[in-house]
């Protein structure tokens, strides 16, 4: 792992645990609001990436069939509805450690282990979806709207069985991201900030060593916070890290594809829309464009998931 990507996630190492083969769609899920999108051609990528291995580039040429998504990311009220019908245990609570941001970690927290070379990555011993900080934390009960965290890409692809719902691809969420606009870095245009307003839950302050927390949060907000972007969507970029279905490759092709899945075989996959920890002074991902490849074991207290609709 390279230094611009040690913000981003920590270096893991657990064994992957695949989703149950048991899982189906279950009657007990709730029901789904998704914004249905009519899709079509779109410049995809960016040219001027800040980080030249995450591949944002070259602007390409795509083309969507119609699809849907859903306006908020998977909270932990809804992963708690599955887990309580499944009786489904996510890797972090198998391992019963996970990665929790250095300054987010509570007072007396068991240590596992400190991240290379992100020191500012904690293992924090009892830390999972249930309790994002750690057993001393606040627990994910008392932020039921807040998106589930902790959840690596079989965990996310399990609750994706039991809802009948899928995990969109990379092209759909940076078409979704970008609302119609063109070669605009955020959902609402071109700076960072609206009329002086924070507009989504990125860093603010000095990275790693002070969040003044301008935007109203030093962890995760709500999913549903901020204003949505013009399809309806909350929190595109920042908040969360969000898992796509597409393994990840920095190299693409500039010839025009039509719903494009990724390459077939890869030890990565894609994650997109950056997070709270993301500041323009170290690794700057939240833009639309941005993306990173993660290993699929990887699970912290910035990743979550959002679902799309199945496709018919």
């Amino acid at each position: 792992m390279t230094k611009a990507n040690a913000c981003c996630a920590p270096f893991v190492g657990a064994q992957l645990h695949q989703a149950s083969s048991q899982l189906v769609k279950s009657a007990h899920a709730p029901a789904q609001d998704f914004i249905p999108l009519k899709g079509g051609p779109f410049a995809m990528g960016a040219a001027d990436g800040p980080h030249p291995q995450d591949g944002e580039g070259p602007v390409r040429e795509i083309t969507l069939n119609p699809f849907a998504l859903a306006p908020l990311t998977v909270t932990n009220a809804a992963f708690e509805v599955f887990a309580q019908d499944t009786g489904y245990v996510t890797q972090a609570e198998r391992t019963g450690a996970s990665f929790v941001f250095d300054l987010l970690v509570p007072a007396g927290a068991a240590v596992k282990s400190m991240a290379h070379p992100a020191t500012w990555w904690q293992e924090i011993e009892g830390a999972n979806w249930r309790r994002p900080y750690g057993p001393k934390g606040i627990c994910a009960d008392a932020q039921p709207d807040h998106p589930v965290v902790h959840v690596n890409l079989s965990d996310a692809r399990a609750y994706c069985v039991w809802a009948g719902t899928r995990l969109p691809t990379e092209a759909e969420w940076e078409y979704a991201a970008r609302s119609g606009l063109t070669a605009k870095p955020f959902p609402w245009g071109d700076t960072l900030l609206e009329d002086g307003i924070c507009q989504f839950n990125i860093w603010q302050g000095q990275f790693p060593h002070e969040n003044t927390a301008v935007d109203g949060h030093v962890g995760t907000a709500p999913a549903k916070c901020f204003e949505p972007n013009s399809f309806g969507l909350y929190a595109m970029t920042g908040n969360v890290w969000e898992w796509t279905a597409d393994r990840f490759t920095n190299l693409h092709s500039p010839r025009p594809v039509r719903n494009p899945k990724g390459p077939l075989n890869g030890d990565l996959h894609v994650a997109k829309g950056g997070s709270y920890l993301c500041h323009a002074s170290y690794c700057m991902r939240y833009r639309t464009s941005s993306r990173q490849g993660l290993d699929p074991r990887t699970a912290t207290g910035h990743i979550g998931f959002r679902v799309a609709g199945k496709k018919t």
